[in-house]
């Protein structure tokens, strides 16, 4: 997925737990309506799958291609695509900087929660127009971190908040990716570009449940974590607070966060 950066989050468990709860309804809606039957699809970043397999079961029988830089991830994916029992489906490590494809090879590009994390955004849009055929669509999304709303507003979270901003940034990735999607299109040569925002709200009590629970986790045990405290920003004992703030959000009756995402529909031309 990335060329100099670092994936900030790892493939913890917790991570990954996160990111299962990820499908083509909540997480690739805008694309959904231009999808059909019969095209090629390749999808940047993929995971541990969840979103390849439902944007595979749509577009079947047109082949899909899914891609990541982690190993872990892939075997992941692989699995969900086999308990799913789709065979339409193949799987390749590759940088999105540098795509192994030939021009136009795909009639769909897509990458979810991808272009945070890398080195050179601009560069990467580049490389997936370049591998879209002319008429396709590529596609991408991506949370905006400062723009994270929560109640109760505790104050150890937008510690949180601080932290995983540095982490990421000194990583070489941009977490704040959402506000600036559509100005990377622009500059990576896309002159037809839908711009949408979409949003994740947990609000009830599983999903604060599932959200606090897996941060509380993920702040203790991933590999931000581990930068974290390693690099000198934050201590275990200050990690151990943001811990039992997460689970203190969840167990509010009246919790609430919203998370915003930028999303783009850019047409090669």
């Amino acid at each position: 997925m990335t060329r100099d950066a670092v994936y900030t989050h790892g493939h913890h468990e917790s991570v990954l737990r996160s990111h299962r709860q990820r499908t083509a309804e909540n997480s690739a809606g805008y694309l959904l309506p231009h999808l059909r039957q019969g095209i090629s699809l390749l999808d940047i970043g993929c995971g541990p799958g969840t979103i390849t397999v439902d944007l595979a079961a749509r577009v079947a029988p047109g082949q899909v291609t899914a891609v990541d830089t982690a190993d872990d991830a892939l075997a992941a994916a692989r699995a969900e695509a086999r308990a799913r029992n789709l065979s339409n489906i193949s799987f390749a490590t590759a940088d999105v900087h540098a795509l192994e494809f030939d021009d136009g090879t795909f009639d769909v590009v897509h990458a979810h929660q991808v272009l945070q994390h890398v080195a050179d955004p601009v560069q990467a849009l580049r490389e997936m127009r370049r591998v879209c055929a002319p008429g396709g669509i590529v596609a991408a999304r991506d949370a905006d971190y400062a723009g994270f709303t929560w109640y109760p507003q505790l104050p150890t979270l937008d510690r949180w908040l601080d932290l995983y901003e540095q982490a990421a940034r000194a990583n070489g990735g941009e977490p704040d990716a959402g506000r600036r999607l559509l100005s990377w299109a622009q500059q990576a040569g896309f002159d037809d570009i839908t711009p949408t925002a979409g949003i994740w709200c947990f609000a009830t009590p599983d999903d604060r449940d599932w959200w606090g629970g897996m941060w509380a986790d993920r702040i203790l045990e991933s590999a931000l974590a581990r930068q974290l405290v390693e690099s000198g920003m934050a201590t275990t004992a200050e990690l151990t607070e943001i811990a039992s703030a997460w689970r203190q959000w969840a167990a509010a009756p009246d919790g609430w966060l919203a998370i915003p995402h930028g999303e783009i529909l850019c047409r090669k031309t």
